[in-house]
């Protein structure tokens, strides 16, 4: 969100991390599922149950040396632009983010089927980063890896900005978002580590066909795969053949 100047106040800024610190346990609610950001002030918040899940590019930092800043702001823009699309397209989807070359995304998941439904944005963001790269084979452009990880459980979700300001936005964290960014990491990492990173929780979870998509990787302590949507794997092996 834009920033606007204002004159910075320290003895007002005293009196608003007093406040902020001295509000009550009470005010942070335990919740079986997410709650409707509407629900959100700045002196509240819930822990809920959800789904986390991450895409980030492996070895971004080895791209500025091969390319132009020009073609790296067009395929940083593909990718991130496409991951936005392919993560927002769940009825269950809370919130979308963008952190670099990394976009992220927190489910209501709720029932079991709500969790396949986070793992089918996963392979099918796998099936469009292939597409990705045949568009920049055809250019001349560096192809890419990606780690995507994807975890089961609690979140606490808060309000955090300057209240009064309008800058301001919904905050998650907890265990659900750290292991998922932490799995996404991993994926691709070595020739033994595939793309796909699943904690436990989230695997147990899953139908029976999707857990037969993964193994267990002991070196990381999780489940990984490569796991791609086949109508959209067809569909790109017609094209670009």
């Amino acid at each position: 969100m834009e920033a606007k100047f204002r004159v910075y106040d320290h003895v007002a800024g005293a009196k608003r991390i007093r406040d902020i610190l001295n509000q009550s346990d009470l005010d942070y609610q335990e919740r079986d599922s997410l709650p409707s950001r509407d629900d959100l002030t700045f002196s509240n918040g819930f822990y809920a149950y959800s789904s986390a899940l991450f895409i980030d590019i492996r070895k971004s930092s080895e791209l500025p040396s091969k390319h132009t800043r020009p073609v790296l702001a067009r395929l940083y823009r593909a990718f991130v632009s496409e991951m936005v699309a392919v993560f927002s397209a769940d009825a269950f989807v809370r919130e979308v983010n963008i952190v670099g070359d990394c976009v992220w995304a927190v489910y209501n998941t709720p029932s079991k089927t709500d969790i396949d439904d986070v793992f089918a944005r996963a392979y099918t963001a796998n099936s469009m980063v292939n597409i990705l790269n045949k568009e920049l084979t055809k250019r001349g452009i560096t192809n890419i890896e990606v780690g995507i990880g994807m975890s089961y459980g609690r979140a606490l979700m808060v309000k955090a900005g300057y209240e009064g300001s309008g800058i301001n936005d919904v905050v998650y964290m907890g265990d659900v978002v750290n292991q998922a960014a932490k799995l996404a990491a991993q994926g691709s990492k070595t020739y033994l580590d595939r793309p796909f990173m699943v904690d436990d929780v989230f695997y147990s979870n899953l139908n029976d066909h999707n857990k037969t998509l993964l193994t267990w990787n002991s070196s990381r302590g999780c489940w990984h795969g490569t796991v791609i949507a086949t109508g959209i794997d067809e569909w790109t092996t017609e094209q670009y053949s």
